[in-house]
């Protein structure tokens, strides 16, 4: 199976999950985007009704409103959330941000009774930072000072650009992409959050009650362990 066919059938598997009558928040991101078209094909054979969504950027926004799912603005709590992840433990501990919706998708995520993770198999890895860097939104004019702050801390830090422009987030902000070669992500989560100029880091720590792991030979329901 390719890793785009291995997205879809972890999405399909989290869109199980969905009743008519429910709030749902929306992912952003390559596989996020199956959730969402996976959503919009039910609502249209009839299968969901009276759904409602929030979506966590306005890429995802626009997909859902183009496949007629009901987009409302975030009050009070959802019944859940799909989206996808950049790493994730076994204790369902995920790295989020390379799409660059972190702060959105947080917002969102937090306010969900129930947050499904939906990703293939390649995003497992056994502690954070193994493979994907750490995204940081920062206030453009602190861009640079919280660089050097977190630099401090030991990361080695970058400016995600492109077209060799820095990239803007949906809130009009800048993300710094961190790396550290050893990091105790939960004791640094609150030091980054308190940073002057930090709008949010993609730590999503024990956010997550399931995740959807799909490998060639099915999709893995997985919930927080201390192994794989």
């Amino acid at each position: 199976m390719s890793i785009d066919a291995l997205k879809r059938a972890a999405a399909q598997k989290a869109i199980e999950n969905v009743r008519s009558g429910m709030t749902v928040g929306l992912g952003t991101g390559s596989t996020a985007k199956h959730a969402i078209n996976l959503l919009g094909e039910k609502l249209a054979r009839g299968d969901l009704r009276d759904i409602q969504a929030v979506a966590t950027s306005s890429a995802s926004e626009a997909q859902a409103r183009a496949l007629g799912i009901p987009i409302v603005p975030l009050q009070g709590r959802l019944h859940l959330a799909i989206d996808g992840m950049d790493e994730l433990t076994p204790q369902l501990d995920a790295i989020k941000g390379l799409g660059g919706a972190l702060t959105r998708e947080k917002i969102v995520e937090s306010r969900t009774d129930l947050l499904i993770l939906i990703a293939d198999e390649s995003k497992k890895v056994n502690h954070l930072g193994e493979k994907a860097p750490l995204p940081v939104e920062v206030i453009p004019l602190a861009a640079n000072v919280v660089g050097q702050e977190l630099e401090r801390l030991g990361a080695d830090v970058f400016m995600r650009q492109v077209n060799s422009m820095p990239f803007v987030t949906d809130n009009h902000n800048y993300i710094l992409d961190c790396r550290w070669q050893e990091w105790q992500p939960h004791a640094l989560a609150p030091i980054i959050t308190a940073l002057p100029g930090v709008v949010e880091h993609g730590l999503f720590l024990g956010m997550a009650q399931v995740a959807y792991l799909a490998t060639a030979s099915g999709v893995l329901e997985c919930i927080p362990s201390e192994h794989w």
